[in-house]
């Protein structure tokens, strides 16, 4: 395969003011990157776009895993690529496709220990830049699941919430609700089978967090077992207030905050402590710990899940370079359902 003399990728074009826009971002040529000894040259295929990487233009919030990108950076992200060069002893050949974290840009170089080969795991390559093992690993270790479960799943038409609730159900909740911001997407939740979802749209005031909490209410007026939250806010503040004694929940994102463009690294929740302790309700964050275990356990389910038709992962591909920024706008304001993949070729 020949690599052509320049590349493009996308860069940070200046810090975001609030929530991110195409502007932001701009697509560049530049050299095409030399692999040098020990080192793999790629061919990206397709790479995912994700909400967390709003709070990762400019100063990271502290105690993120992850560095932050300043003006003139590349952007960076999980991605599927092609190899086209990869030194001997590796074990890699030319055409081997890997997941690695250099997203963002139309060719890679990468220390082959940075490199997880895919074979065939999962029938379609680019099904490994789905999230769903954030979801599995919350749900079964974070917040297990256990049979007939009243499970809410917040942000349910995400790239998360979308396997999420399929997932959930899959290891024995008895009923899932979701919420998510728009009817339309309501109606498709419906479709992956949620059995109720609240339609939580966007309006100033207290009567918004005051309607959410009737909602819920009228769809578990027996309360919820388990809260797998990705917004935040008033959706977790009203889900955690209709916890039943033993509930657990599992916190994994805060796109009530990432996607408002709200500045500052904070996501302040309010809660009433006395209930949860007399409910012994289980409250935790989902981390980085213990995610390749997660990993490596999800991934062959999935492949099953999928091969049988048990699960779907929802998804949209957008195909070429130049249009990830504004894709990347689009899903920050809520566009798409389930997850975005821009598509290389």
């Amino acid at each position: 395969m020949s690599v052509p003399e320049t590349v493009r990728e996308v860069r940070l074009a200046r810090l975001p003011q609030g929530r991110p826009v195409a502007a932001d971002l701009v697509v560049v040529e530049t050299p095409a990157p030399e692999p040098g000894a020990d080192r793999v040259l790629l061919r990206n295929r397709w790479f995912v776009l994700f909400p967390g990487l709003a709070t990762l233009l400019g100063d990271t919030p502290p105690g993120t895993p992850f560095p932050g990108i300043g003006p003139g950076e590349t952007l960076f992200g999980p991605a599927v690529g092609e190899v086209v060069e990869a030194p001997a002893g590796s074990g890699l050949r030319p055409g081997d496709l890997v997941a690695h974290v250099q997203g963002w840009r139309e060719y890679a170089v990468a220390d082959p220990a940075a490199l997880t080969p895919l074979g065939g795991r999962l029938p379609d390559p680019a099904a490994h830049l789905s999230p769903g093992a954030v979801g599995y690993g919350a749900l079964t270790r974070t917040a297990p699941v256990r049979p007939g479960d009243t499970v809410l799943v917040t942000g349910a038409a995400g790239a998360v919430g979308t396997l999420a609730g399929q997932t959930a159900r899959l290891l024995g909740a008895g009923t899932v609700l979701g919420t998510t911001g728009s009817p339309t997407k309501a109606e498709r939740l419906r479709e992956l089978g949620y059995d109720a979802v609240l339609v939580d749209e966007r309006t100033p005031g207290p009567e918004r967090a005051e309607r959410f909490a009737r909602q819920l209410a009228e769809a578990a007026p027996d309360g919820i077992d388990l809260l797998l939250d990705t917004v935040g806010g008033h959706q977790a503040e009203a889900a955690l207030a209709a916890a039943r004694p033993g509930a657990r929940a599992a916190l994994i994102g805060v796109l009530s905050h990432q996607l408002d463009g709200t500045p500052g690294s904070s996501a302040p929740l309010r809660l009433d402590a006395f209930p949860l302790i007399l409910k012994g309700v289980r409250l935790a964050g989902y981390a980085n710990d213990g995610h390749a275990a997660a990993e490596a356990e999800w991934l062959p389910r999935f492949g099953e899940w999928l091969r049988t038709g048990a699960i779907t992962f929802p998804h949209t591909r957008i195909t070429g370079l130049d249009r990830a920024p504004q894709a990347f706008q689009e899903m920050i304001e809520g566009r798409y359902f389930g997850a975005v993949l821009v598509e290389l070729g």
